[in-house]
């Protein structure tokens, strides 16, 4: 049967760029791609890049202080969000433009349009037209929902965040996961007052208990009003205000509400059941090790999937595609120890087992190396530095480091190098033997001789 492409991949998003570009490019086969919104998906347009800006730009409100305990005569006041955004709109764009060129430079097809599957091989565009491929490989992320709550309509959720013509002076984040933890310390920096409500007993629930206790706090020491064991159950508009009907019968108002509470696959009206492939219950495709479909012709990668939700590893998962079914080499997409950050501030990076999975999955005793301080360039300057953590979980018989986990300055960066040596398998031993790199917090990392405690 002849084929107008090779591979057709539905959603331009980061995962479903690569695949395409490396595949046209890098393997020779024919293929396009149909992204019905701006190309870049939730990472570059809505999601990890203009959110890492912003934590950016949230952070220079503390700087002038800083700066005049180190003898700087400096002074910063208002922040406008304004002048901010028209630089933040000019830099998304451009990035942009480099995936469109990126696409062009490999030959790969675009189509500007939304595309749903009609069959196992159709692909059919908004505009009526039909185009065939021997592959198709869906990659359509995710989106923020708002919760099932009279009034929701009110709320906002994550992607309107970038669209908003001016801050709030005071604003309600409903949600204590990542996303919401770390908008309400963006906005917090950007001098809104924000409240963040979490159903739960703690905020990001799932990290090490450790580390996330000491992110609560420090947000709660730089103004955030964190309520936890706290739920609404409805909004009500009240003028130019909206009013949060709480859980425990009290209400509460907000210039704006932020519904930070959960994100869906975007399968709807896509034709997936139709063509006989198989939806989980919250709506993600269900794929094999190899992103496989139960149509053998149709694969998945990225949100859509609701395995990890991370743009590196939507990447990884259309690599290990283009492998497997370009280049006949079968790839299994590695989720495994995968180093993470989360961008709230103090920033946390993590990596492996927390103390209280490695307790129940570990299989072996467990020692727990850790410490916590102030580091030295906010120290020096007095005031309320925010504290570091370090930790490390490490099985006592194999010496292993199961597990690392940093809240601080430069968390991300600094896991990024640790989660080579633990997805290396590198023991404690191995940590020891390193030399500091002196005087950073870093060194921490290697200077932990005794355990705190067993597990």
């Amino acid at each position: 049967m002849s084929f107008d492409y090779d591979l057709f991949v539905i959603g331009a998003g980061s995962g479903g760029v690569r695949a395409a570009r490396v595949a046209a490019g890098e393997t020779g086969a024919r293929v396009a791609i149909a992204e019905e919104s701006r190309y870049g998906g939730t990472c570059v347009i809505r999601g990890c890049v203009p959110k890492k800006l912003m934590v950016f730009a949230s952070t220079y409100g503390r700087v002038a202080e800083e700066a005049a305990a180190y003898g700087w005569d400096a002074k910063i006041e208002n922040f406008n969000w304004t002048a901010f955004c028209s630089k933040l709109n000019l830099e998304l764009d451009r990035l942009e433009g480099v995936y469109n060129r990126l696409l062009d430079g490999s030959g790969v097809d675009k189509f500007s349009q939304r595309a749903t599957v009609r069959d196992a091989h159709t692909v059919l565009l908004a505009d009526g037209t039909e185009k065939t491929a021997k592959h198709i490989l869906v990659a359509t992320g995710g989106r923020p929902v708002r919760p099932d709550l009279p009034g929701a309509e009110l709320g906002m959720v994550s992607d309107d965040i970038f669209h908003m013509d001016s801050l709030p002076g005071n604003v309600l984040i409903v949600g204590g996961g990542y996303i919401g933890s770390e908008f309400a310390c963006i906005l917090n920096g950007m001098g809104v007052s924000v409240t963040q409500y979490y159903r739960g007993d703690q905020i990001l629930r799932g990290f090490d208990n450790e580390a996330r206790n000491l992110i609560a706090e420090e947000m709660r020491a730089s103004g955030i009003d964190l309520q936890t064991g706290t739920d609404i159950t409805g909004l009500e508009r009240d003028g130019d205000q909206i009013v949060a009907l709480r859980s425990d019968g009290a209400k509460a108002r907000f210039d704006k509400v932020i519904f930070a509470t959960g994100r869906r696959p975007n399968t709807d009206d896509m034709g997936f059941e139709e063509a006989g492939v198989t939806l989980k219950g919250n709506g993600a495709i269900t794929v094999d090790e190899y992103s496989q479909t139960g149509v053998p012709s149709i694969y998945a990668i990225g949100d859509v999937t609701d395995r990890v939700q991370l743009t590196p590893v939507a990447i990884r998962e259309g690599m290990a595609f283009v492998a497997t079914v370009f280049r006949g080499e079968p790839t299994r997409p590695d989720h495994e120890l995968i180093p993470t950050a989360i961008f709230t501030q103090p920033e946390m990076g993590t990596v492996g087992l927390s103390e209280e999975q490695a307790k129940s999955v570990a299989g072996e005793p467990v020692e727990i190396y850790a410490t916590s301080f102030k580091p030295m360039q906010q120290s020096f300057a007095g005031g309320a530095a925010q504290k570091i953590l370090m930790k490390l979980v490490v099985g006592k018989e194999s010496r292993k480091v199961l597990g690392c986990h940093i809240v601080g300055p430069a968390a991300g960066e600094m896991i990024q190098m640790a989660g080579i040596a633990v997805k290396m398998g590198a023991t404690k031993e191995d940590f020891d033997r390193t030399v500091a790199v002196h005087p950073t917090a870093a060194e921490e990392m290697v200077t932990m001789r005794t355990p705190v405690r067993t597990i």
